[in-house]
Parts: C-alpha cells; sequence; structure tokens
C-alpha cells in the first residue's frame, strides 16, 4: 500500500512538474485565427450577436492563459471563441498568451 501511495504522489509531482514547464514562445504563436477580430481596431463580431471586440494586445499573459483555458472548459461562453480555444494545446495558448503580452496597447 505504501509503495502506491508513493507511486501516487510521485505521478501528482511529475504531472505538475511537467505543466510548470510550459513557457510561452510570442515567436512560434499561432494567432491566424485570433488576428481576424482581435487585431482591428473598432471591429464588432456578429456571432452570436452584434458586440466589439475587444482589443487584447498588451494584456498579461496569464489574463490571457485564464481567459483561453475559461473558454476551453466552457466557463466562459462565447460559442465562437470557444471553438478556437478548443482546438488549442496549452502549449499554444501559452505561445497565443506570449505574442499578445508583448504587443503595445491601442
Amino acid at each position: 500500500m505504501k509503495k502506491l501511495i508513493a507511486l501516487l504522489v510521485l505521478a501528482c509531482v511529475a504531472n505538475v512538474s511537467a505543466a510548470a514547464d510550459i513557457v510561452g514562445n510570442a515567436k512560434a504563436a499561432k494567432v491566424e485565427q485570433c488576428i481576424g477580430c482581435h487585431g482591428i481596431p473598432g471591429y464588432k463580431a456578429t456571432f452570436p450577436e452584434v458586440y466589439p471586440v475587444p482589443m487584447i494586445g498588451g494584456q498579461s499573459a496569464k489574463y490571457i492563459e485564464n481567459a483561453l483555458n475559461a473558454y476551453k472548459k466552457g466557463d466562459r461562453k462565447h460559442p465562437s471563441m470557444r471553438g478556437v480555444a478548443g482546438s488549442m494545446t496549452d502549449q499554444d495558448i501559452a505561445d497565443v498568451a506570449a505574442y499578445y503580452s508583448q504587443q503595445v496597447k491601442k
């Protein structure tokens, strides 16, 4: 039993360590899906309703990561963003967050 518990603890520590190793790379960011809305000043989306799309350049990387993960999990409810975030890996999210955090706020 002690060996099983020790193995489980080791697996958990390894999992946490692996998650902590993800570092965003702005140059590797796959922002093609993002810039069509978030890269246009004053842009308004029309699905599912008309609303102004926020400019995210200059936003903190942690905020962007948290937002994308919330869309991915369904905690945030925008269908387009859910689809985009749902297709992203943890590395993709970190890269996009790094890219936008390095942009100049407009």
